[in-house]
């Protein structure tokens, strides 16, 4: 007998210190990976000028935010200068159900949150620079953030890359061509990972 593909999707998580190349090797890999969603977040604060709804966040009114708080729709929310910011699952699970692969792109806690909440169809990847000197260099060549930016995320970084052993994958950026045939790689392998309720599906269909 045939046993039927499932068309839900997967999530891929990254995560990674600023100045790792993450957006990089995603838009390098991105013709290449096939149908996904890139997990953006949802806010309260107004667009500023340049800004579209969908692209940089969803802009959305507090009592709609406030609604699904209520309702547990976020993986995760903050109120910052009493604006909120989170993650909504609405659009998640969405792109979930239509079969695509949906990408985090969160830092190390955030991962945990993602874990803790769809462990079982979740795959991740930390990607870093070989070295710590190496990042360093990268973020000061960027000539676009100040000294003491540059300073939080570097000790930033030597926090994070404690953490590199949750992951299931690690990325070595040293270079992008390569490190973006391995995301390519990783990415094609999380679609195969399957939840609790596909696997016993396929057992039941297997024995009959």
């Amino acid at each position: 007998m045939n046993i039927a593909k499932s068309d839900y999707g997967a999530i891929l998580v990254l995560s990674g210190p600023s100045g790792a190349g993450k957006s990089t090797i995603i838009n390098q890999a991105s013709t290449a990976i096939g149908d996904y969603y890139f997990s953006i977040s949802t806010t309260t604060r107004k667009p500023r000028m340049g800004e579209t709804h969908g692209v940089e966040y969803y802009f959305v009114s507090k009592e709609e935010f406030e609604s699904d708080i209520k309702s547990g729709n976020f993986l995760e929310y903050a109120k910052v200068h009493d604006n909120y910011y989170g993650t909504s699952m609405k659009p998640v699970n969405d792109a979930l159900s239509d079969g695509k692969l949906v990408i985090f792109d969160i830092d190390v806690q955030g991962h945990r949150l993602v874990r803790a909440k769809m462990g079982d169809i979740t795959t991740s990847v930390f990607i870093t620079p070989p070295s710590l000197k190496e990042l360093e260099d990268r973020l000061r060549a960027r000539s676009s953030d100040s000294t003491d930016t540059i300073n939080r995320r570097i000790n930033n970084a030597k926090k994070e890359i404690e953490a590199i052993g949750e992951y299931d994958f690690v990325i070595i950026n040293d270079e992008v061509e390569m490190a973006s045939l391995q995301f390519v790689s990783v990415a094609k392998a999380s679609r195969l990972k399957m939840n609790k309720e596909k696997l016993q599906n396929l057992i039941s269909l297997w024995q009959n």
